[in-house]
């Protein structure tokens, strides 16, 4: 297949361009290396796919650039560029969260479907689009038909853009699929991300800072997990709405206890809760198994020390 990956420098982004490669696939991949994290970050992410025969790199903005040069022979577009991050997307920063999230998708859907040529659109959703279950009896797992209430600016643009997929999927019969990810974690996860704040934290032996009482559960999904739903959905032909999730359901506090195990002692600073933050997420992935053959395969452990191998190397320590 000739591959088209957004967001490709990126953490989710690079790991499916590499993957694609080794499946025997051609992969153009598109960046606009935003400044959201240092650019040295996104070009390690990619020093694996430099060289490779079957990759090339363009650098584009989805919000502006005329798009049809970089769709004039692609099959499969991944559809993974985004303006992550709950915490940063309130205030005069929601612009770029439209412009990146929800008028690039549109571009992204507009120009796919005035090539006609692609045979599937692959959306990486987020489990932000559910927001934050009520109470104690709140809809959890979450289901894809579960209510939609983003807790969150940034969920509120994921969701925009899910929902754009899935109006021109109905209305052109453009096939489009989002999948909906869950707490990703892995090598390469950008340095604002929770895990990665963690490990850093414990090899330099300094303070983990947690937002709340850490009692907050998560599902959290090992990276290559996110890949295969990926690759599974370009494979197959299910078209709509699916949950990726990791199976590993477990509160921050456990996780930090797993942590302290693998990487050495813990040492917690509590803040306030912080505003987008949600208490739970668990997913249904019911929908995924049937239709993609999805299954998780990584546990949390396994994961969580790959993790942890990865960030001790890039800070040049021995363990």
């Amino acid at each position: 297949m000739r591959c088209l990956v957004t967001g490709v420098a990126g953490f989710i982004g690079s790991h499916l361009a590499e993957r694609l490669i080794e499946l025997g696939h051609e992969v153009l991949g598109v960046d606009r290396f935003t400044d959201y994290y240092a650019r040295e970050l996104k070009e390690g992410n990619l020093a694996r796919l430099r060289g490779e025969p079957r990759f090339a790199l363009s650098t584009a903005d989805l919000a502006t650039d005329d798009l049809r040069p970089l769709l004039s022979d692609r099959e499969i577009v991944f559809h993974q560029a985004a303006q992550a991050g709950v915490r940063p997307s309130w205030g005069q920063s929601f612009e770029v969260y439209l412009r990146d999230n929800v008028l690039a998708t549109q571009r992204l859907l507009e120009a796919t479907r005035a090539h006609g040529q692609v045979r599937k659109l692959v959306y990486a959703s987020s489990s932000s689009v559910y927001g934050d279950p009520s109470g104690d009896t709140g809809d959890v797992p979450m289901h894809e038909s579960s209510r939609t209430a983003p807790h969150s600016p940034y969920g509120v643009t994921k969701l925009a853009a899910e929902q754009l997929c899935e109006l021109y999927r109905r209305n052109f019969g453009l096939p489009t699929i989002s999948l909906r990810y869950f707490t990703v974690y892995g090598p390469r996860q950008r340095p604002d991300m929770a895990f990665h704040r963690f490990i850093a934290a414990v090899l330099k032996g300094e303070p983990v800072r947690v937002y709340g009482d850490g009692e907050q559960m998560r599902d959290f999904t090992y990276v290559s997990d996110a890949v295969q739903a990926n690759v599974d959905a370009m494979e197959g032909g299910a078209v709509g709405v699916f949950n990726i999730g990791g199976g590993s359901r477990v509160s921050l506090n456990d996780a930090l206890r797993l942590l302290e195990e693998l990487a050495g002692p813990v040492r917690v600073e509590r803040g306030e809760p912080q505003p987008g933050d949600v208490r739970r997420t668990w997913a249904d992935t019911a929908a995924a198994q049937a239709a993609l053959r999805y299954v998780p395969r990584v546990p949390l452990r396994e994961g969580l020390a790959a993790q942890v191998a990865w960030q001790t190397r890039r800070l040049g320590l021995c363990r």
